[in-house]
């Protein structure tokens, strides 16, 4: 699965440049999230401007961005992509990345990276054979970088023999293949809580809170990235999701998400409780809507249904339970009495004292405790990025 994954692609300056801009079109049509670098003389196959308008993200070939002196941060690039695909690589660059030389933002990119390495050859069959261009190759295979091999048939030379570029439609199967291959989650199966609830008070208003559901749908995301199918049931929120191996149920209040999660529970590998489920519902609804008299209003409340506790007084063996707690004070001591009188196995701890952090922003401060109260610690990041570390403590602890 290339859904979701970060890419960098990288374009060398060969016809088959042409090809990049189908490549592009295709992973970005499949979900990931694609970001171009190119050489410098790959300009002159294929422009910045297609390039850009394909992948939905600004086009890089030079450190220093136009005439404004802005740095491109090469470190950071590499950083951010789950894999960097060099499609079409030509004989100069892999020379280049097999003797360490970084001459262009393409080659430093590729010397900062930590992620997988995919290099998609093209050349004329002499060049391909030469002993020097054989040995390149089998140094980046050394390296532990991936070769995408170039297949049989009419060069642009007119020769005909190896050294095309492997076709857009293989590449996007190839990387399909090494992503399901290296899934962590593969086989398993998630619940995953979203949203706030609305308690009805009568057919008009309701009592409701502030989440977004933005957290709950990255933790969905995460999951089913690394190979999970993902059961997510949420409250009312704009957040949607179009991944292939995310089911979405949607419910309005505590007692759905309730009926929801116990459908799906007992199947379940792992469940996530980022749902924001309100503590108490009006005792009594309204069947007509409450007209405004009087200078106050008193309405009884009950207590909703405790997901949370019911689930995990169910939970056997080989379950894992991730519960929230979002705190504004005594943070710590009241997300370990959550971790423990729920029985999660994992509380993710977020405070709304904390700048960015809580329901709408678009990131997240957490802490991460487990049930031998070990403790980690987060930067505040963007909520794609907290899920990542939300779903890594998960892996961590099912191999543990």
């Amino acid at each position: 699965m290339v859904h979701g994954k970060k890419i960098i692609l990288g374009i060398c300056g060969s016809i088959a440049a042409y090809k990049s801009a189908v490549l592009t079109r295709l992973l970005v049509k499949a979900g990931a999230d694609v970001k171009v670098v190119m050489t410098a003389s790959a300009k002159d196959f294929i422009t910045p401007l297609t390039l850009s308008t394909l992948s939905k993200n600004p086009v890089h070939a030079e450190f220093l961005k136009d005439d404004s002196g802005q740095w491109i941060n090469h470190v950071e690039l590499a950083l951010w992509a789950d894999a960097i695909v060099i499609a079409p690589a030509t004989v100069n660059t892999l020379a280049k990345m097999a003797q360490g030389i970084c001459d262009n933002l393409l080659l430093a990119v590729y010397l900062s990276a930590r992620c997988s390495i995919h290099v998609a050859p093209a050349m004329d069959l002499d060049m391909l054979q030469h002993p020097s261009t054989q040995s390149n190759l089998q140094k980046l295979k050394d390296f532990g970088n991936h070769i995408i091999e170039p297949a049989f048939g009419e060069l642009a030379s007119g020769l005909i023999g190896n050294g095309r570029m492997a076709e857009p439609e293989e590449i996007v199967k190839y990387l399909e293949d090494f992503f399901t291959d290296n899934q962590k989650l593969n086989g398993k199966t998630a619940l995953v809580t979203a949203g706030p609830t609305y308690e009805a008070l009568d057919p008009v208003r309701f009592i409701g809170n502030h989440s977004s559901g933005k957290m709950g749908f990255a933790i969905a995301e995460a999951l089913a990235n690394q190979g999970a199918h993902v059961n997510l049931i949420t409250g009312p929120t704009h957040q949607h999701t179009e991944h292939p191996h995310i089911n979405v149920k949607h419910v309005v209040s505590a007692e759905e998400m309730y009926n929801a999660c116990s459908d799906f529970f007992f199947k379940t590998d792992i469940t996530v409780l980022s749902a924001a489920v309100a503590d108490y519902k009006p005792a009594a609804v309204a069947g007509q809507k409450i007209k405004k008299k009087d200078e106050t209003l008193s309405i009884e409340l009950t207590k909703t249904r405790d997901i949370a506790a019911s689930l995990g007084k169910l939970k056997h063996n080989g379950q894992i339970i991730v519960g929230f707690a979002l705190e504004t004070e005594h943070e710590h001591d009241n997300a370990i009495k959550k971790l423990e009188s729920k029985n999660f196995d994992l509380i993710v701890l977020n405070s709304l004292n904390d700048q960015g952090a809580g329901f709408s922003h678009d990131t997240n401060k957490i802490t991460i405790i487990d049930r031998k109260q070990e403790v980690k610690t987060f930067a505040l990041k963007d909520k794609k990025d907290v899920a990542n570390d939300i779903v890594n403590a998960i892996v961590e602890k099912l191999h543990a």
